[in-house]
């Protein structure tokens, strides 16, 4: 078995041969991370593949992700090393549960999150990113919005925006939901000087304890330019590598709860089959693409 120094090497080359750019999420393992072309969240990921001239696109992450990146580049091949990399958030919401929850509300235009599937983007008016939701929402004319499928990201873009009335699709991420006020207590009561960041998509008990709640790219700013040596970081413990290759003077403490095994699931193994085998290809039915694209759009205008 290739040690993971001949994987690299391998993918090295084979992607030069397929002209291919490797996208890596800030949750994945650190090794996909240091091999990747690009590295962020899933949008602005989608967003630098699209404006390069690689012809294929390796996304490393989950399956939502590599669909916005193929809605971004419908003229791109877009793999995945491991379609089984899903997100259970997204899964939450289908096209009829939508259509369902929607129907009390028939003018009320509908704000789904970028973690959503492409077919859920299409029955959708706008989407929107963790960091964007707010400016998204507000946009927006109507009084009565309808938020999916991340409740506590919907509760906290109300708590933003008082005058607006959010109707909120009950989803979550099971992964944030994990992250327990108590866990940061503990942490902050072993460094009473860190300051704590925490992710929109946590519950309002641990949102109300951070110092700054933001996206993942959100994140990554506030260590760069904050004058803290300390962070808690509340988030999936991946975003902890970055944070710390970044910023080798400052101590991060990761929640140990926080842990995505989807996106943990794509190995250099997997990655260099599917540059070898050029397979786990992402397809979307062209009506549906349209649709989605047009959310995607939208929001991309506002933003």
């Amino acid at each position: 078995m290739a040690d993971q120094a001949e994987l690299a090497e391998e993918i090295k080359q084979l992607k030069e041969e397929r002209n291919a750019v490797i996208l890596a999420h800030n949750y994945q393992l650190p090794e996909i991370q240091d091999i990747a072309d690009f590295l962020g969240d899933s949008l602005d990921l989608s967003r630098q593949a699209a404006a390069t001239e690689a012809e294929v696109i390796i996304f490393c992450g989950v399956h939502f992700m590599a669909q916005t990146a193929k809605l971004l580049s419908p003229g791109k091949t877009v793999l995945m090393p491991d379609p089984s990399a899903g997100c259970p958030m997204a899964d939450m919401i289908t096209p009829e549960s939508l259509r369902e929850f929607r129907q009390p509300y028939p003018d009320a235009p509908v704000v789904s999150y970028v973690n959503t599937t492409a077919e859920v983007k299409a029955e959708s008016d706008i989407c929107c990113t963790s960091s964007n939701a707010v400016r998204v929402v507000e946009s927006l004319e109507p009084q009565t919005i309808l938020f999916t499928p991340d409740a506590n990201l919907g509760e906290w873009v109300q708590e933003q925006l008082p005058d607006k009335e959010i109707i909120i699709y009950p989803g979550h991420c099971y992964v944030h939901v994990h992250i327990r006020p108590e866990m940061i207590q503990e942490l902050k009561q072993e460094h009473p000087q860190a300051l704590v960041v925490a992710h929109p998509e946590c519950i309002k008990e641990v949102r109300d304890m951070a110092d700054v709640v933001t996206s993942t790219g959100g994140m990554i700013r506030f260590a760069r330019e904050s004058e803290a040596r300390q962070i808690i970081v509340g988030t999936e413990q991946g975003l902890c590598y970055p944070l710390r290759q970044e910023n080798p003077e400052k101590a991060f403490y990761e929640i140990k709860a926080a842990l995505c095994p989807n996106m943990k699931k794509t190995t250099l193994a997997k990655l260099a089959a599917c540059l070898r085998e050029m397979s786990g290809e992402i397809t979307i039915p062209p009506d549906v693409a349209e649709q989605a694209r047009a959310s995607v759009e939208r929001m991309v205008a506002v933003s």
